[in-house]
């Protein structure tokens, strides 16, 4: 209906109630007009509106007038009653006849302008932001529409007066959304017939020209294009003839070609399959194409996804290469809400590099890697904990199966599972463990298993039950226990399983008993006096021996003969000691002028009397470790044991600490109190520690530990630690009794280790960070958020291979810098003498944007030590909307790449991508 028509027949409507007296028939119909669903009171209404407002039962039936009948008329309305020739009366309810064409639920509309009935012609116009609700469908549009002669209901959109669109019909009908230009929906049949429409599924859109809604929700498409860019004009789709949506299933289409841009490309596939299903499905995974250098051509990552129900999928991914190479991963998962949840990844490779034909080119290799991680949840069984992250396999696996850099360099890898218990209401603890660590360039591994703690807290076997008045001091007395266990294999993995390794392993426990308790002295000091009986079991004693004729190299002699004996051995020591510590608080106060108002010093003083008789002469004896005179020490049988060995020698001294904090407040505008004043630490801590040992013949100061941590601004992280030595040495490491100040040197010792580190990180504000922060924070509430555990490792796998495709265009910019510096100057006795190292290392990594889409990354480092460029990765990334383009490159090292890709960001698309690579290897 045209504007000028609404207008027209507005006019005649009202000219005709002005002409015969209306106004009394007129209000029913505006009344009727703009209220709810509901049947009229004239009959002839409700006939000829039966369509659009269905009839039902009021409320309140309508009064009627009681029918009676004597007993033995001829009437169904009453009946006697069998006791008494009572009559009995029945009220009669008369019940308006419904249309045969009334719809089975009530439509509710309404317009922000105006809503027109025209009788006669049995139809209703609605305008301006119109709205339309039956079942599951919800209508809206600027204009619409309805026939009750064929029960088509019509919505279009309308322009403004800048001759904008504007109300574009919208439709909704059980999760699925159509946008068109005029929709055509049939209340009677429930199908629906959409011109130029827009619907969304998942992450993906259809566009098309022409659009047949079923009455079973089916859609059939006419001239489509499937696409995940929310545009109405998308940069890409592939453009389909024919079209076919199952809800919830699959978008099915012919013959399909891809366009950019609105160009079509020489793309084409024969038909394709688009999942819209939600929840766990099993399915196909495609592969990705790849040309390798070394492997040829190849299929990547292709496989089948197993659903094998609420608890448990598996996932089964496999490489093919065209020169033999091959691999093949099964990675099931398995989770139970609030119980645990955890996934296994096992792979298996076959490689083959070269030509069989030419064997000093030919490379063959089988390979395995095994990873496990499993989770519990803490509130499944309170005090019982159960957790595992296992990462084992053979050590040329990475060489030949992982071309990523970083991962590749990465020469050491781990395992650990972990089972511990608290007894609740008990002073107990058990922790049970494996650990595994393996270092693929030297081929060597450590197994410990099994390993265990038990642990007695401190309980207080003089305190009674009710504390009452002031504690005796012989009530603060307490006492714990703590047990280890340790067996250790150190092999190469070339013996692993064999007898080698079993006799590789030690086993070991140790027995700690303290006894100590803490007393108030002088209301400043804190006297702590203890005791502390360490006791220590072996499986086997090593003895070593310097053997001059032993060849190590042609033109040298020299070695050490090490011999193992198995049997059962015991060692203990005890420590009894008795501390004094307190707190010191310095103020400098500023004037009340200066920016800075004061700066406080607190020092925490601790001194402590120790003996610990010698219980070691057994345990010790003279080892030479060269040719000289004095390249000889004392060492333990149970040297290098994994529980530790008791201390050579009596101590009788004292050993003393002191830890120092500074701080100051600053003047403030941003401190909203009336100080206006802030706090700014400048030392987190710095102090020195060390012994002195008075029953010693010589060497009785021992050396000094010096360490340093601050964080400044909030910004820089520092840490610093030395080791001072306070003796001299004769020139080739071995100490003279005699300390470094007493040679006129202004200084505490010798410094023989030392490290200082500094971290940074800087970037500019994220424009998104709040909503960042609410997504993170409701993946954070899912009870299993972790259930496809093996997919998160691919991906940020995936992450470290191409960080240029991972990129935060939120950021403007990003800076990461830290430092490190290590110094040693020890003597090492199997060396034959003092060794100094020194290592220093800087490593920064950051992005920036050039322009709001594009992003430039740096990942690098420099080694001073070797005096070259570390690993360094450059990528340069484009926000290009809906897709992403990356260009990686690495330039220096063994394994430089360079590539280039270009992905869809949506994730039902994340194997359609493009990706040119190329390796330069350097054998």
């Amino acid at each position: 209906m045209s504007s000028s028509y609404k207008n027209n027949y507005k006019k005649f409507l009202r000219q005709t109630y002005l002409a015969f007296a209306g106004v009394v028939i007129a209000v029913p119909f505006i009344i009727d007009a703009s209220g709810g669903a509901r049947p009229h009171a004239s009959p002839t209404f409700n006939k000829t509106l039966a369509d659009t407002v269905p009839a039902r039962k009021d409320t309140v039936p309508p009064k009627v007038p009681k029918v009676t009948s004597k007993p033995g008329a001829d009437t169904n309305v009453v009946s006697k009653d069998q006791d008494t020739s009572k009559e009995v009366t029945v009220d009669t309810v008369f019940i308006p006849k419904v249309s045969k064409d009334t719809l089975d639920a009530p439509v509710t509309y309404k317009a922000k302008d105006s809503i027109i009935l025209m009788v006669p012609d049995k139809q209703f116009y609605l305008y301006g932001s119109a709205n339309t609700k039956y079942k599951t469908i919800d209508l809206s549009a600027e204009k619409m529409n309805f026939d009750q002669n064929t029960g088509v209901l019509q919505a279009t959109n309308a322009k403004d007066t800048a001759g904008k669109i504007i109300g574009r019909p919208v439709m909704n009908d059980g999760g699925q959304s159509f946008e068109s230009d005029t929709l055509k929906y049939n209340f009677t049949s429930q199908k629906a017939k959409i011109y130029n429409t827009r619907s969304q599924y998942g992450e993906g859109y259809v566009h098309s020209e022409l659009t047949k809604k079923a009455s079973d929700n089916t859609i059939f498409g006419f001239k489509n294009g499937y696409t995940t860019c929310n545009l109405d004009t998308p940069h890409f789709s592939f453009r389909a003839r024919k079209i076919k949506v199952i809800p919830d299933k699959l978008i099915i289409s012919g013959p399909a070609n891809l366009e950019i841009m609105g160009i079509p490309t020489p793309l084409y596939i024969p038909f394709a399959i688009f999942p819209i299903t939600q929840g766990q499905r099993s399915g196909i995974l495609p592969p990705q194409y790849v040309m390798n250098q070394q492997k040829g051509m190849g299929l990547e990552n292709g496989g089948y996804y197993i659903g094998l129900g609420e608890h448990m999928d598996l996932t089964l991914r496999g490489d093919v290469y065209s020169y033999g190479s091959w691999s093949l991963t099964a990675s099931p998962t398995y989770r139970k809400r609030y119980k645990y949840n955890g996934g296994l990844n096992l792979s298996f490779a076959n490689t083959r590099f070269g030509d069989p034909a030419v064997p000093s080119e030919f490379t063959k290799s089988r390979d395995f890697r095994i990873t496990w991680n499993h989770s519990m949840d803490s509130k499944a069984r309170p005090g019982v904990n159960f957790g595992a992250s296992v990462n084992f396999g053979s050590s040329s696996y990475n060489r030949f199966n992982v071309f990523d850099y970083s991962t590749r360099v990465n020469n050491n890898i781990g395992s650990s599972v972990t089972f511990s218990k608290t007894w609740q209401g008990k002073p107990y603890n058990l922790t049970l463990g494996l650990n595994h660590s393996q270092n693929l360039a030297t081929r060597d591994v450590s197994i410990s298993f099994p390993d265990g703690t038990f642990t007695v807290n401190t309980i207080y076997p003089f305190q009674p039950k009710e504390m009452v008045g002031t504690p005796k001091w012989y009530e603060k007395i307490g006492i714990s226990y703590n047990g280890i266990l340790r067996n250790q294999a150190s092999f190469k993995d070339s013996l692993f399983g064999k007898q080698a390794m079993f006799n590789a392993m030690q086993s070991g426990m140790q027995h700690s008993i303290p006894v100590s308790f803490s007393i108030p002295v002088l209301k400043t000091l804190t006297f702590s006096p203890s005791v502390n009986y360490n006791e220590y079991w072996y499986t086997k004693k090593v003895f070593k021996k310097w053997n001059n004729n032993k060849r190590i190299t042609d033109t040298s002699f020299g070695g050490v003969d090490t011999t193992y004996i198995p049997g059962f051995f015991t060692a203990r020591d005890v420590t009894m000691s008795a501390a004094l510590s307190t707190a010191v608080y310095g103020m400098y106060a500023f004037s009340k002028h200066s920016n800075i108002k004061a700066i406080r010093h607190v020092m925490r003083p601790t001194v402590s009397a120790n003996y610990s008789p010698d219980f070691s002469s057994a345990y010790y004896y003279g080892y030479r470790y060269g040719k000289g005179d004095r390249d000889s020490m004392r060492i333990s049988y149970f040297d290098g044991s994994i529980v530790g060995v008791p201390k050579a020698g009596t101590f009788g001294g004292l050993n003393f600490g002191l830890d120092n904090n500074l701080e100051m407040k600053v003047f403030s505008r941003k401190d909203t109190s009336g100080n206006h004043e802030k706090k700014v630490k400048l030392l987190d801590g710095f102090g020195i520690t060390g012994s002195y040992n008075f029953v010693a013949d010589s060497f009785k100061l021992s050396p000094f530990a010096l360490y340093a941590r601050t964080n400044l601004f909030d910004k820089v992280n520092i840490s610093a630690n030395a080791t001072l030595n306070p003796y001299a040495d004769d020139g080739r490491g071995h100490p003279v009794d005699k300390y470094v100040w007493q040679q006129g040197k202004f200084s505490l010792g010798r410094i023989t280790t030392a490290s200082v580190s500094l971290s940074t990180s800087f970037q500019s504000k994220d424009k998104k960070g709040q909503d960042k922060q609410k997504k993170i924070d409701s993946l954070e509430n899912i009870t299993n958020a972790d259930a496809a555990m093996a997919a998160q490792q691919r991906q940020l796998q995936m992450m470290r291979n191409n960080p240029g495709e991972y990129v935060d265009f939120d950021i403007p910019w990003r800076v990461d810098l830290s430092y490190s510096l290590s110094y040693t100057n020890q003597l090492i006795p199997d060396s034959g003498g003092v060794v100094k190292r020194v290592t220093q290392y800087v490593s920064f990594n950051g992005d920036f944007s050039l322009t709001p889409k594009w992003k430039v990354g740096l990942n690098s480092g420099f080694d001073f030590t070797n005096m070259q460029i570390a690993y360094t990765n450059m990528y340069i990334s484009r926000d290009l909307h809906c897709w992403q383009m990356s260009i990686n490159l690495i330039p220096f090292g063994t394994f430089r790449q360079f590539s280039i890709t270009i992905n869809p960001k949506a994730g039902i698309l994340r194997d359609l991508r493009i990706n040119r690579s190329r390796q330069f290897y350097d054998f």
